[in-house]
């Protein structure tokens, strides 16, 4: 089993929770932390000063603001830099989110391990993930977020199409929105690739116009 796991969660008592459960499997070290950049800087520190990295990473995602200024806001963000740091690092979500696009996100984009949705049995399914990604290369999610990663529910977008989005719920032209584009230095940039591209997304999210497919992209945790 795991020998090193950190803990990202700003909440004292599912931090007990998720501690108590992980007491059961005979972990010897578990750390937590209420911040992202916090997180972030013990697992640099553990690998480079201590030389006793972290096995797993249990991270939420959503963390509440306070009067501290951190760089990393969310536990997506959190994730993104901690996969480009340790790209190995064994790495298992524990949230309320169920959002279709953000669990594929993760999962395809960020390459977790697994994906636990906090219930009344998420902590069961906490224990259940951890042996499963400690035991095999399978990867876990929660009963309930099983359905965001079947072939029919995959939506096939990327940040091209996410910022063509972002600027639309911001009122852009699509004229407007081809100068970003060519700031951004992304293509295509002409004004008809974007048109084209827009008209696909509304078909594919089955959008009645630009607002529409706006509305359906906060929906689906894209914008």
């Amino acid at each position: 089993m795991f020998q090193k796991v950190l803990i990202a969660e700003d909440m004292d008592f599912i931090n007990s929770g998720i501690k108590s459960q992980l007491s059961e499997l005979g972990i010897p070290q578990i750390d937590y932390v209420q911040y992202c950049d916090e997180a972030l800087l013990k697992l640099k520190c553990a690998n480079l000063l201590d030389k006793k990295p972290y096995d797993l990473l249990i991270s939420d995602l959503s963390f509440v603001n306070n009067h501290f200024e951190q760089k990393l806001k969310s536990g997506d963000d959190l994730i993104k830099a901690v996969r480009k740091e340790f790209p190995s690092l064994k790495i298992i979500v524990f949230s309320v989110e169920d959002k279709v696009f953000r669990v594929q996100s993760l999962f395809n984009d960020q390459k977790i391990n697994g994906y636990v949705w906090k219930s009344r049995d998420g902590l069961r399914e906490l224990k259940k993930a951890m042996q499963t990604t400690f035991n095999s290369k399978e990867r876990y999610i929660s009963p309930h977020c099983v359905n965001t990663m079947a072939k029919s529910e995959t939506v096939e977008i990327v940040d091209y199409d996410i910022f063509l989005i972002e600027c639309l719920s911001k009122g852009f032209s699509q004229e407007e929105i081809s100068e970003k584009l060519k700031e951004k230095k992304w293509t295509p940039t002409s004004v008809s690739s974007i048109e084209k591209r827009l008209k696909f997304l509304r078909e594919h999210f089955n959008a009645n116009n630009p607002a529409h497919l706006v509305a359906i992209s906060k929906d689906l945790g894209l914008v």
